[in-house]
């Protein structure tokens, strides 16, 4: 069997991810769907919509055959590290194939420009490090870089953000010496940021959560947008927790978190830097909700998205001596946690399971390793905006559960 592997969050699973999902088999002509998706927080240093569980069930349920997670040392970090860490992991369950949505659709393009940003690496970096010096942030440094290397129509548009990580996935192939075959899908409908409606059926999963928000979690206004399991798993995590997860519920354990440490020991928290532990303590004393704080803190140098993952990272108390992103062994996965598979996934593991070096993990409570504590603090975080005893059951479930099994033929789990 040949596996097609994908990046994914899943925050919510929509339409667009569902067309994302077919188009990737019918591409690659692969037997299976191998996801690798992030726990309960996310890329932009966000909380997830609901937790890695249900969306775990709205992968299955939709067609992926298997999933694991990407653990929270690659899943909360920049681009480059994030696709390292998806990868190595894509690449140590033997997929023969990546796909990935993007702005651009056209794989040889995105080949192109890795090629141009490889002949130009001492000019390209050059370039970053003498803006970053101005006080610009590293995106942008980034594209003033890629920019300066005259890219023709050949090229992609490295200023969008699912193409950036298409750029990093490739990159990270090709240093990996992965065998992995990559191939891009064109995005339909919606931009990644767009945070209202602009089509019919297809909608960025950002206007799903801001739509929802704003009409108080009514999934109707929301409903043309996702697939009925995606709907009805929402519908089931509120009626169990009473909540669907957003920064402002974690604001006042930040607030308290921040407060009472010292400047030293923020500064030795993960993506504290230049002085950064200062401006948090000033501005957060006055801040009435977490919007309110990122405004008063954003710079130029510093983008939203970055300061949300270093409040996440001071929430969960990753400090700079255990995530260390430079270091060639950090960017070596030492475990791979499963989530759920299906009945093909199932048969596939087992297929493969003795060609996996390192560690598969089907339940918490029987691994012990260092780096799996920033996936455990991750949970306890996440659970914290929870009433008791849904808190602590929340937490038990988290070393207890066992990898999801769902039957695809007759649509429920065994």
């Amino acid at each position: 069997m040949k596996a097609v592997g994908v990046v994914v969050e899943y925050n919510p699973f929509h339409n667009g991810h569902e067309y994302h999902l077919r188009q990737s088999k019918s591409q690659t002509g692969a037997d299976l769907v191998v996801a690798v998706m992030s726990g309960n927080f996310l890329q932009r240093g966000e909380p997830a919509l609901v937790s890695k569980w249900s969306r775990t069930k709205m992968a299955l349920e939709n067609g992926i055959d298997l999933v694991v997670e990407l653990p929270y040392e690659y899943a909360t970090q920049k681009a480059e590290t994030f696709s390292n860490g998806a990868i190595a992991i894509l690449d140590k369950l033997k997929c023969s194939y990546l796909c990935f949505g993007s702005e651009h659709g056209s794989i040889q393009s995105f080949n192109n420009t890795l090629n141009l940003i490889q002949k130009n690496s001492k000019r390209f970096n050059e370039i970053i490090r003498t803006e970053m010096k101005k006080g610009i942030s590293y995106p942008m440094a980034t594209s003033l870089a890629y920019h300066s290397l005259n890219p023709e129509s050949a090229y992609i548009n490295l200023s969008t953000p699912n193409n950036i990580l298409g750029f990093h996935y490739l990159k990270a192939i090709d240093e990996q010496n992965s065998k992995m075959q990559p191939h891009t899908i064109q995005r339909t409908s919606a931009n990644y940021h767009d945070e209202d409606f602009t089509s019919s059926t297809i909608a960025s999963a950002t206007s799903i959560r801001k739509a929802l928000f704003e009409q108080n979690r009514n999934l109707f206004i929301v409903q043309d947008y996702i697939p009925h399991t995606t709907f009805k798993e929402l519908e089931k995590y509120i009626e169990t927790y009473g909540q669907l997860h957003r920064w402002e519920d974690y604001f006042n354990l930040l607030k308290y978190k921040v407060l009472t440490s010292s400047h030293e020991e923020l500064s030795n928290i993960y993506e504290i830097e230049e002085g950064l532990e200062y401006r948090f303590k000033r501005e957060i004393i006055g801040a009435t909700s977490f919007n309110e704080f990122m405004e008063n803190v954003k710079t130029k140098r510093y983008t939203r998205t970055r300061l949300q993952r270093a409040c996440l990272h001071i929430l969960t108390n990753s400090r700079k001596s255990v995530i260390k992103p430079d270091d060639n062994d950090w960017n070596k996965p030492t475990y791979i946690r499963l989530l759920g598979m299906s009945k093909i996934g199932q048969s596939y593991l087992r297929s493969i399971k003795k060609e996996i070096d390192i560690p598969l993990i089907s339940k918490l409570s029987s691994f012990n390793q260092n780096r799996i504590q920033l996936d455990i603090n991750a949970t306890y975080t996440y659970s914290m905006v929870l009433p008791e005893a849904i808190r602590s059951q929340f937490i038990k479930e988290e070393f207890s559960t066992p990898p999801l099994r769902y039957d695809e033929d007759k649509e429920k789990y065994l």
